[in-house]
């Protein structure tokens, strides 16, 4: 290798550079007061039975690993407690943890179904978009817009073959649970015997249900279940498949895929006629399972290059991480936008500030944030969630915008117009919200 070679090699896989530790203290208190829309997050309705919060909840999982930031032990959740609940200890004995939860019951006691308002305006968000199965009581209104699930759809056939993995096993039941609810919910007794039947009776008419519903996007788990690969497949080639299993027998995934990959783009068009963004997980997963290979954004180039979708808005949620120069990439298409979601409860604040750094000083009008709010417990519910991946998003937010001032690369007046435009303005354009 030649010295050349050799520095070319060096400069390509070097590190990015560390941000800086200074904070513009007038940038920070700026982004703080700004009332930020939420593009992702799972929020709890107030009936206390409530399991629509995710299309496929991984409760059934066998145990993983979790980040260190999303474990019952990290010292920032005493932070949480107390800004939301008045909680003042620095511990957490059975006594506390008691008075933890009594304060949490008395509260959604006497706020009843504004609680998830409250819990809002404890985050500084003025609109979260709920990724559910339906909306439920103390989640409408002007607060909350739905974002509906759409994986169950992709999946018309027996998916026993499909589970691959322990986790896998646990998510097709689920998913297969969900479409018989589609087809309830249109009065459909059983999957139609053609392709063209399941396209005109069940997933356009379930689009347009949900379009009605108020949802303003559409939400794609699919990582959870096969490669984010949904490559270029005829019609002939999906109802070949479909025509063959629908009245039984296993299809294995290398058979499904063209079907899958069909309805996937038909789902991606349909979704732009109703005028409803396609949301797509791409990010390392929960689970022992997961793979990762799967998820990676870039994979998802051969669908966004579809002509006929340039009319749909897909929005990559969680941002492609560890991905993340791969979804910078694929911002040059015209209609790809990422959420930071997550991104700010597992990765420490100036870990997600230098992703942002990359993006806002290119496509600042594709970045959205998301909080990532997710039930995991009673102690640890949305609201903790919410708290961590709204407080470490604005503070990543604001040590990437101060670093770029201190470089002279934007000024004071520009990091706060990007700010608001991460934080709301362009969720605003997006979604065409009033």
């Amino acid at each position: 290798m030649t010295r050349r070679t050799l520095l070319v090699v060096t400069l390509l896989f070097a590190p990015a550079p560390a941000l800086g530790q200074a904070v513009d203290s007038a940038l920070a208190s700026a982004i703080r007061g700004i009332r930020a829309i939420d593009n992702h997050a799972h929020p709890v309705s107030t009936d206390p039975t409530d399991r629509d919060f995710d299309a496929l909840p991984i409760d059934g999982f066998p145990p993983f690993a979790f980040p260190v930031r999303l474990r019952a032990d990290n010292p920032e959740l005493f932070d949480a407690w107390r800004e939301m609940f008045g909680y003042p200890h620095r511990d957490k004995t059975d006594a506390h943890l008691a008075e933890l939860r009594a304060a949490k019951a008395r509260i959604k006691a006497e706020q009843g179904d504004r609680y998830p308002a409250w819990v809002l305006d404890r985050l500084g968000i003025d609109i979260q978009l709920a990724n559910r199965m339906a909306l439920g009581p103390g989640l409408t209104g002007d607060r909350f817009r739905w974002v509906a699930f759409v994986d169950p759809l992709l999946f018309p056939l027996d998916t026993k073959a499909l589970e691959t993995t322990p986790d896998r096993a646990d998510l097709y039941p689920k998913t297969a649970r969900n479409l018989r609810r589609y087809l309830a919910d249109l009065s459909v007794g059983t999957i139609p015997a053609t392709l063209q039947g399941y396209l005109d009776r069940v997933v356009t008419p379930t689009l347009e249900r949900m379009a009605r519903g108020s949802a303003v996007a559409v939400k794609y788990e699919a990582a959870y279940l096969r490669s984010l690969d949904f490559a270029p497949a005829t019609m002939a080639q999906a109802a070949a498949v479909y025509t063959r299993y629908q009245a039984g027998g296993r299809p294995t995934m290398a058979v499904y895929k063209p079907l899958q990959d069909f309805l996937f783009r038909f789902i991606a068009i349909e979704a732009g006629r109703l005028g409803l963004a396609v949301h797509i997980h791409s990010s390392d997963g929960a689970g022992g399972y997961f793979e990762a290979s799967g998820s990676n954004p870039i994979l998802l180039e051969s669908a966004l290059n579809d002509p006929r979708l340039r009319a749909t808005k897909f929005v990559i949620v969680h941002g492609g991480w560890p991905h993340t120069r791969n979804t910078l990439s694929l911002f040059a298409k015209p209609n790809v936008y990422a959420d930071f979601s997550f991104l700010g409860n597992q990765l420490t604040p100036s870990m997600a500030a230098t992703i942002l750094r990359d993006w806002l000083s290119t496509y600042p009008e594709r970045i959205l944030f998301g909080s990532d709010a997710y039930p995991d417990s009673d102690t640890v519910g949305w609201e903790e969630w919410g708290w961590l991946g709204a407080t470490a998003g604005r503070k990543a937010l604001t040590l990437a915008l101060s670093g770029m001032m201190q470089d002279g690369d934007v000024t004071r007046e520009r990091a706060l117009e990007i700010a608001r435009m991460a934080l709301r303005d362009n969720a605003v354009t997006l979604y065409r919200l009033q």
